[in-house]
């Protein structure tokens, strides 16, 4: 079996989520079979650029194959184009404008899949959102596998990705409400697919008591793991454990870790201490009284499941439906949507032993069930097995001609995300 994981970087210093999803998928299907990654010569998800060499290197024994970018994003023309087609009526040129100009734009990458794509039993690619996923899986026809890692935004919305969620071979989805979310828009019902997620290395004996002494934190903690973006919820995050702060009866701290795009309140009890190794991340995960995620966008969250695997409770934003849906199937994590249920699930969680020891339990046993790789790995090498048994049926649409591409006729990507169902999927998904 020979496998290729498309994505749009790669690398051991590329810790973004669906990025390291790739990685790991590919590093553990490599038991399996062979396993090669294409992916960018870009390391920075921003600008694009072209950072590394193209041609062949081998990451943790994985060969990877870089194409040039060719060209990096341009952060006005990009706005301009997701201003237009997430909030006007537009047309299906302006929604291909908008992928070109998102990046990263690797026309090589796709020429290569087109090429070669016959020898290859599937080709598994990461993010739809993107141009080597819009463009490689039509080139890969009936060997296209997607891994979607969708979130509720805007972009679902977009005309151009309907046609993709049905004319792939199968869809790899992490949650049941990604799958709810994509069938949803697109009436791909009838495409296999299955929930699958990711597993994550954690180390069966992580040290805690190392991570206070390395970086001197004393008394109690929670801790955030992550891009400090706004976009991941962390301006609400800082005003509301500010407010929390103001609670005598609090004592616990909070904990940055990650790279961070925001400044960072000033305040003895939050510390940022940027971007640790993964032994340090998750020996802090490991001393934490409790993981918060206050994210509003997620297909997955890879780092509540590594605080579950843990034993640690997580606090999650509840206006997050994956992220609520996770608490609820799991039953080892409380949600909040205003403050006020931000401070008393906090404080909850902080105070009550039983209840934090209940949840924590819960979240290991729910990383067992689900998230250990050889369930993981199972799966994948479950549907590879089902579609080989299966003749493919379903094929691309054709891009539509010159006139149809300009016509004004479709809505607001924005009007299309607030039309789709919402809610957390039930307990089994």
């Amino acid at each position: 079996m020979k496998i290729a994981v498309v994505v749009q970087r790669y690398g051991q210093a590329v810790n973004g989520g669906a990025e390291l999803h790739a990685r790991y998928i590919a590093e553990h299907l490599a038991r399996h079979g062979q396993v090669e990654v294409l992916t960018t010569c870009a390391t920075d998800y921003v600008t694009w650029r072209n950072e590394l060499p193209p041609g062949v290197e081998q990451i943790n024994g994985v060969p990877v194959r870089r194409f040039k970018v060719k060209h990096e994003r341009d952060p006005l023309v990009f706005g301009k184009r997701s201003d237009r087609v997430f909030e006007q009526l537009h047309s299906l040129g302006d929604e291909l404008d908008w992928l070109d100009a998102e990046g990263p734009t690797s026309p090589a990458l796709v020429d290569y899949i087109n090429k070669h794509a016959a020898e290859y039993d599937y080709c598994l690619f990461f993010s739809y959102r993107y141009y080597h996923a819009y463009y490689g899986a039509r080139a890969a026809g009936a060997k296209a596998i997607l891994v979607p890692t969708a979130e509720r935004d805007a972009t679902i919305g977009l005309s151009i990705f309907q046609p993709l969620f049905r004319s792939v071979r199968a869809v790899m989805y992490n949650s049941p409400e990604e799958r709810a979310m994509i069938q949803a828009v697109s009436g791909n019902d009838t495409v296999p697919g299955v929930v699958v997620g990711i597993g994550s290395d954690v180390p069966n004996n992580p040290q805690g008591a190392r991570f206070r002494q390395k970086y001197n934190i004393r008394g109690p903690f929670a801790v955030y793991v992550g891009r400090i973006d706004q976009n991941k919820g962390c301006t609400e995050l800082f005003e509301f454990f500010q407010g929390y702060l103001k609670d005598p009866a609090g004592k616990l701290s909070l904990i940055l870790i990650g790279h961070t795009l925001l400044p960072i309140p000033e305040h003895q009890r939050i510390r940022h201490l940027g971007f640790l190794e993964d032994a340090d991340k998750f020996d802090a995960m490991a001393a934490a009284d409790v993981l918060i995620m206050p994210s509003y966008y997620e297909s997955l969250s890879m780092v509540a499941l590594e605080a579950w695997a843990l034993g640690r409770p997580v606090l999650a934003n509840g206006r997050c439906d994956v992220l609520k849906g996770q608490c609820l199937r799991s039953n080892a994590g409380l949600f909040y949507e205003t403050y006020a249920e931000f401070v008393g699930t906090l404080e909850a969680i902080e105070q009550n032993r039983w209840l934090s020891g209940s949840l924590g339990r819960n979240g290991r046993q729910f990383f067992r069930d689900n998230y250990d790789w050889a369930v993981i790995e199972r799966k994948y090498l479950e549907m590879f097995e089902r579609l080989n048994q299966n003749v493919p049926v379903s094929t691309a649409d054709p891009l539509p001609g010159w006139f149809d591409r300009r016509r004004q006729d479709l809505p607001a990507a924005e009007d299309v995300l607030a039309k789709l169902p919402k809610g957390p999927v039930g307990r089994h998904g």
